[in-house]
């Protein structure tokens, strides 16, 4: 089971749609590539061509 990460001010924002955007610092303190394409991912991951940089 993963680890709960309880959010902090600064690790997302709501996007002009109502989505709620993760920060890289969010990604950062999980500590992994969840593989999703997020906008903010510092891992490197690029959906479209399923790898990372």
């Amino acid at each position: 089971m993963k680890e709960f990460i309880p959010l902090e001010e600064g690790d997302f924002y709501f996007s002009e749609e109502g989505y709620k955007v993760f920060t890289e610092k969010y990604h950062l303190k999980r500590g992994y590539c969840c593989e999703s394409g997020c906008r903010h991912c510092p891992y490197g991951y690029d959906k479209k061509t399923n790898v990372r940089r």
